[in-house]
């Protein structure tokens, strides 16, 4: 069965020059306590969320189960006026709904042109970016986006990596969030950047047996915790209750090796993507072979990926 889950570290009252001396070099997830978020997390309830940023369309998500599987799409897109939005994603039970009564709600703000905006909460909710201190643990050059999030009680998100770091600030409400190190991906069954394992608590293992080797590692938000999340660790986040979020994305490889035309922060580094292109022809070049050859050929240049490439030091 299922290894027993490794408790994130939870570090309270942490500095800048802390963080960045002793925790980010070891590119391990932890639970920051005690920061200074500004207002937000005093100020946000459902109705002055409503009153702040007023009827503005917004697009969500709604769906009727919840896990949300971003693979077979299993939601749907609607528009609602944000301070609509925000009550019924605060309602288990709804007067008025889209698909049933105990549909779940759940936004991901983005930029005003989805194909070339990045999510600033600055430009998209500005009264309430007014609320926020994001802790500035990166230089100001390495800001990439800052997404608000709203989810209603109960609904589970696709596990997935990001391919920059981030911070998942809970303003609101409490988070269960499972993660996986970047070395389990062989473990996952990945499709893209996402796992085809809906249920990690109850997963399917005669479909994915092996799923059970790789090492889960979880922790709860409280209102006010942050949640380091180094680039490439899955992760697969469910809101216990009614909850209001925000991420921060930074770049902390050189930024030409970022795709230009990402806007959400999950877009293989370029020279990756390149990388997965040439093994792609490599693999087209070996079907010329009878299968015995193409085997052999094909276990040699596996060896030699891992004799160049993987790294022997993980702890």
């Amino acid at each position: 069965r299922e290894q027993a889950a490794v408790a994130v570290e939870r570090l309270a009252g942490v500095t800048r020059e802390r963080f960045l001396r002793d925790i980010y070099p070891r590119r391990k997830p932890v639970v920051l306590t005690g920061l200074e978020l500004g207002a937000c997390t005093t100020k946000w309830t459902v109705d002055y969320l409503g009153q702040a940023e007023g009827s503005k369309e917004v697009k969500i998500h709604v769906s009727t189960v919840p896990q949300m599987d971003f693979l077979s799409k299993n939601f749907v897109y609607r528009t609602l006026p944000f301070d609509v939005f925000v009550q019924r994603a605060a309602e288990v039970k709804h007067k008025k709904y889209f698909l049933t009564e105990d549909e779940k709600y759940y936004l991901r703000s983005v930029g005003e042109d989805v194909r070339k905006d990045i999510a600033d909460i600055r430009k998209q909710f500005p009264i309430l970016a007014e609320d926020v201190h994001i802790p500035e643990y990166f230089e100001k050059e390495q800001f990439f986006s800052s997404v608000f999030r709203i989810s209603s009680a109960g609904l589970q998100l696709w596990t997935h990596y990001d391919v920059m770091d981030n911070f998942l600030i809970q303003v609101t409400g409490k988070k269960r969030v499972v993660l996986y190190s970047p070395r389990d991906a062989p473990y996952l069954y990945l499709s893209g950047t996402k796992s085809e394992v809906l249920d990690v608590d109850n997963p399917d293992l005669e479909k994915y047996p092996l799923f059970v080797k790789a090492k889960r590692y979880q922790c709860v938000l409280e209102a006010g915790d942050v949640l380091f999340i180094p680039a490439l660790w899955f992760h697969n986040v469910i809101s216990e209750e009614f909850g209001v979020a925000v991420n921060v994305f930074w770049k902390h490889l050189p930024a030409e090796s970022y795709d230009k035309t990402d806007t959400y922060g999950n877009k293989d580094p370029m020279a990756a993507s390149r990388a997965i292109q040439i093994l792609d022809r490599a693999l087209k070049t070996l079907e010329e072979l009878p299968e015995e050859y193409r085997d052999f050929y094909a276990r040699r240049m596996v060896l030699r990926i891992q004799e160049k490439a993987y790294r022997n030091d993980y702890g």
